[in-house]
Order: C-alpha cells, then sequence, then structure tokens
C-alpha cells in the first residue's frame, strides 16, 4: 500500500484541530479531512479496518485516521433538533434527588428502603434478598426524593459501563455489628469512580454487638473519613428495623442534594434511562426508565439503545396509569419494539421515521476502540485519554500496597496512573464491569481468572494483563505511557501432519509427502518439525502441492507435497506442526 500522501509538516509541534461527529461515512470523513476517500480507506486498511466510502465510522476510528493526516480530532457537539416537540422554555428547574443504596449483602439495605416507604417490600423477595433493581420514589415533608435499589454495586456499575450517570447521592449501608466487609470495600471503590457523593448510613444499631467506632474506623483505613473526624463525609447511626435515625437520614440527604444544586429543564424532549427491562407474555415488552430531563408523555417516540416504539401507557412506581412524569420520576412504559439493556439512555425524538434512523446509526456510534496497554500510546497522542484508570487483583494482601505505590508513581505529565480498585483474589465479573464502567484495564498479580470473567471483558472490551513479576508489569506500563510496548503474540496451532516420503529438495528447502492428520496446513503457515516429541526446528511452509498442482491449503484426511524452508534433514516418521501467530492485548 502507499504511504500517506501527506503535504502538511509532520514534525509541526502543533496538530491542527478538527471537530467530527460521533459517527460519519468515510466519504464525510475525506471531505472533512480535504483529501481523496481512497487514502481514507487504505489508512483504514492499515488499521485492519475493512469499509467501502458509505460505510460509517465512530469517532474513535475517525480520530485515529485524522492524526495520521496530522489533525487532532474533538467531538462535535451537534444540537439534537426534533422539529415535532416543542420546547416552552430553556429555564432551569430544581428536580428532586436520585439516591442508590448500596452495600455488603444482608446489611439491610431493602430493611431500610422499607422503613422509608413504609412498606413491606422484603416480605415478597425471595430469600429476603434484593432480586432486581427497583424505582421508588417517596414525599417527605412536601419534597421527594427517588430511590434505587439493586442487588449490589454490580448493576450500579453495569448503568455506568453502558454510559448512565443516573446516581446523584449514594448511601452506604454498613452494619454495625459486621463492619466493613469486602463488598462493602467494592462499593466505596464503584462509587468513587463514578464521582459520586457518599452518606454512610451505619445500620443495626439497636444490636447488642453494634460497634459504630469500630466501623468509623474501618471507613477512615479506606480514606472515607466521616464528618466528626474531620472528614467530608456524612454518617449517621440508624436502626431499619427499628425505624430509628430515619428521620436524620432524610435530612442528611436533602442537604447534601441542597448542596449539589440539582437542576434541569422539565420543558424539553425527555431523556434518562432504562433501570429495568422484561418481556411481559401479556403486555410486551416494558421498561422501567428513571427520567433525567424533559416531560415524558403518553403517546412520545422514544429510542432507547437499539430499539425503539411510541410509548401506549405510562405507570408509576405504585403501577397507577398516568399520562405525563416529569424529571427524577421513575416509571414503567409499555409500547418498545424489543427489551432493551438495564443502563442504556432514552430520548424523545420527533416520530417513528427519525426514531428508524437513530437506531440505525447507532452501532457505529457505540463502537469504540477499547482501551488497552497496547492502544494507550495512540490514545495518548490523540488526547483521548488523561487517566489511566487500573482495578489491581493480586494473590495475597501484603502484595497490594507496594504494587499500588509502585504503579501509581509512573504517572506523567500527560497520563495519571490511578489505582481505583485494588483488593486480593480472583479477577471477577465485577472488577471487569468497574473497569468498563471507568475505561480502565485489569492488572492482575498471580491472580486467577473467576469463571465468567473472561468472558465478559470479550463482551465489554475489557483489557486484562496478569503478571507473576512485578518489574514485568511496571515495565510494561511505562512503555506504554511512552509509546514503546511491544506487542505480544501467541501461537495458534493450525494442524499437524505425518512425513511418509522424503524427495529431492535444495540447499534452502526440502519437500516432503505429508499425510494431514489434524486441522490443515496452509502454504506460508509457520511450521514445527517434531521427533520424537522433541521440537527439530522450527521453520515455514515454502510452497503446498496436491497432485501436480499448486494450492493454497489441504485439510485433514488429504495428502500433499510440502515445501519445507531451511538445510535441516528431515525423516520419515517427523511430525510437523503448523501455526500461525496472533497478536494479543
Amino acid at each position: 500500500m502507499e504511504p500517506v500522501d501527506n503535504q502538511k509538516e509532520t514534525n509541526q509541534s502543533t496538530l491542527l484541530h478538527i471537530e467530527l461527529p460521533l459517527s460519519m461515512t468515510v466519504k464525510q470523513l475525506a471531505d472533512a479531512l480535504k483529501v481523496e476517500p481512497v487514502k481514507v480507506i487504505k489508512q483504514l486498511m492499515r488499521k485492519g479496518i475493512m469499509v467501502n466510502i458509505n460505510q460509517s465510522i465512530d469517532f474513535d476510528t475517525a480520530a485515529r485516521v485524522a492524526s495520521d493526516f496530522d489533525y487532532r480530532a474533538q467531538e462535535k457537539i451537534e444540537p439534537r433538533v426534533m422539529p415535532s416537540v416543542k420546547r416552552t422554555g430553556d429555564k432551569l428547574q430544581a428536580r428532586s434527588p436520585v439516591v442508590t443504596v448500596m452495600g455488603h449483602v444482608d446489611h439491610g439495605k431493602t430493611t431500610l428502603l422499607d422503613a422509608i416507604r413504609k412498606t413491606n417490600v422484603i416480605a415478597r423477595e425471595a430469600g429476603a434478598i434484593t432480586q432486581h433493581i427497583g424505582a421508588y420514589q417517596t414525599t417527605v415533608d412536601a419534597r421527594k426524593m427517588t430511590f434505587l435499589d439493586t442487588p449490589g454495586h454490580k448493576a450500579f456499575t453495569a448503568m455506568r459501563a453502558r454510559g448512565a450517570y443516573a446516581t446523584d447521592i449514594v448511601v452506604l449501608v454498613v452494619a454495625a455489628d459486621d463492619g466493613v466487609m469486602p463488598q462493602t470495600a467494592e462499593a466505596i471503590d464503584h462509587a468513587r469512580a463514578a464521582e459520586v457523593p457518599i452518606v454512610v448510613a451505619i445500620n443495626k444499631m439497636d444490636k447488642p454487638d453494634a460497634d459504630s467506632g469500630r466501623v468509623k474506623q474501618q471507613l477512615a483505613d479506606l480514606g472515607l473519613i466521616i464528618e466528626e473526624w474531620g472528614g467530608d463525609t456524612v454518617c449517621v447511626p440508624i436502626s431499619a428495623k427499628k425505624g430509628q435515625g430515619i428521620s436524620d437520614l432524610l435530612e442528611n440527604l436533602f442537604l447534601v442534594a441542597d448542596i449539589l444544586e440539582l437542576k434541569t429543564d422539565p420543558n424539553c424532549e425527555a431523556e434518562g434511562v432504562v433501570i429495568e427491562a422484561k418481556l411481559d407474555k401479556t403486555r410486551g415488552p416494558s421498561a422501567t426508565l428513571l427520567i433525567q430531563k424533559g416531560t415524558l408523555e403518553s403517546g412520545n417516540v422514544i429510542v432507547v439503545g437499539n430499539t425503539w416504539g411510541k410509548i401506549k401507557a405510562i405507570f408509576d412506581d405504585k403501577g397507577k396509569r398516568i399520562k405525563k412524569a416529569e424529571p427524577s420520576t421513575p416509571v414503567e412504559i409499555l409500547g418498545l419494539n424489543s427489551v432493551p439493556d438495564a443502563g442504556e439512555s432514552f430520548t424523545v425524538v420527533a416520530d417513528e421515521h427519525h426514531a428508524r434512523g437513530i437506531v440505525g446509526k447507532h452501532e457505529a456510534a457505540r463502537a469504540r476502540v477499547p482501551l488497552s496497554l497496547s492502544t494507550l500510546s495512540s490514545q495518548i497522542s490523540d488526547g483521548r485519554v488523561k487517566d489511566l484508570n487500573i482495578v489491581l487483583k493480586a494473590d495475597v494482601h501484603g502484595s497490594i500496597e507496594p504494587i499500588k505505590n509502585s504503579i501509581e508513581q509512573l504517572s506523567t505529565e500527560k497520563v495519571r496512573v490511578k489505582v481505583i480498585h485494588a483488593a486480593s483474589g480472583s479477577i471477577t465479573e465485577s472488577d471487569v464491569l468497574l473497569a468498563s464502567a471507568s475505561k480502565g484495564i485489569i492488572v492482575g498479580f498471580n491472580s486467577d481468572l473467576a469463571p465468567g470473567a473472561q468472558q465478559l471483558a470479550e463482551i465489554e472490551g475489557t483489557s486484562i494483563r496478569r503478571y507473576d513479576v512485578i518489574y514485568k508489569l511496571e515495565d510494561d506500563i511505562s512503555k506504554a505511557l511512552e509509546g514503546m510496548l511491544e506487542p505480544t503474540y501467541a501461537e495458534v496451532l493450525g494442524g499437524y501432519a505425518e512425513v511418509r516420503a522424503i524427495f529431492s529438495g535444495t540447499k534452502r528447502s526440502k519437500v516432503v509427502g505429508a499425510y494431514i492428520r489434524e486441522g490443515k496446513v496452509w502454504r506460508d503457515a509457520k511450521a514445527k518439525i517434531l521427533r520424537q516429541n522433541e521440537v527439530v526446528c522450527e521453520t515455514r511452509v515454502s510452497s503446498l502441492k496436491r497432485f501436480k498442482e499448486d494450492v493454497t491449503e489441504v485439510a485433514a484426511g488429504l495428502e500433499c507435497g510440502v515445501g519445507i524452508e531451511g538445510s535441516t534433514d528431515l525423516y520419515v516418521g517427523d511430525v510437523i506442526e503448523f501455526y500461525r501467530r496472533e497478536r494479543v492485548s
């Protein structure tokens, strides 16, 4: 392929700035860069992306191509114009706070919500443990507050991983008799990663062995300093079962909300996030939505991720049918064409035509180049990465602090290395979700992969790096930050054959008759010659023939003539392994 025909000085210190939308066609990108479309296509081919002139690409891909032409790309903020949606004003108004309750299992999260809502939800839960995400709105002293009851921080972070920032405040429930547990510490890290203020509720203060002082010290050890100890974290002792301290907790939540000055525009097209969704056998797809902006009305056409629909009915959190819902209100809706994912954002659009068009473009806009050490340098140079967020897992607790300190000290002027969560044990799905939501990577030191973590990492596009030597870990991160990390390759076995005949050859190559036992052999494949299960040499397939015809590959169960590079002597009975090398992140 030709090199880029670029007439600009490539050594200039300041790159030209260009604004690009979240999604565009190859032709539109070429026009923006003022180059021929074929040159853009060639650059994409060099990056392993095969597209034609009319296909769409996402912003990250376009930014990488733009950098090849000495442009620094920035996302173009394009105002949505929805012709049939009337805007009655742009004045911001105060809205109700949205609170997520998090904490360790059985520390009283749902019991606390019971006390606030004065209902008996927990009696309907299987095994007295919350099994779904619920959204509830309550009124206290004429002020409304919305609560999200989650089965733990995993759901909270799964929503963030899809770009949903639904929570204003996190209430961290800690049992006074149990103290801070592993899930408590994880919940703190997840809330911090979301940059959400934390209010601590020390629950079960009615128990004889309750020790709030121990809990406060454990929280301080995790960097969560309460107000009475000179910190900025609100801490309220309660007994959800007895109903004690609930009014103090609510008062403090409203105080934190007032400090945040939560405001929105209730008169624009509605936007928000999916809290949960399901397929009802009689009613079809339904979704619980949290409205964050605007007013949602029955009959509105909405786009939710990769689906859309016209709202047939709206129900409030008590199951009552309503005609419209304002910001910070959780509602259930009917009318979507399919079930969306929890955490997907929704928006009201003008009509069904607009909805179909937006859904068609969503996939391209959502395709992002995942962050890994291999892609870090290019994303740093493009200005897209300023923080390298790391989820650190080690085999023993004693290894965590020295590893954390050593890698955080690798920060440079351009990028800050930040460990957002560190713990001992296996790499879990929760770690993957946190890394995905925080646009970070996972680093494991002598740690195993829990079942399902690798599969989820592949789905989320999250990089997992595992090490057993601290110096190699530090070296890789340093090289990645400096743009010097060498790629890692893995051998992928393609097949193997048995040598059954030796033909004439030259000093540079040998020709053998081989029977393909498993897999296949292909021209230019890498090969290992094995004799009595020991590797004699590593070489390459220079030619491949079936009878007298040149072929590109031969499958198992067939005989063929294989040209082997090199001067190593081959013997009948030798085994040839064929493999390829693939780059891994």
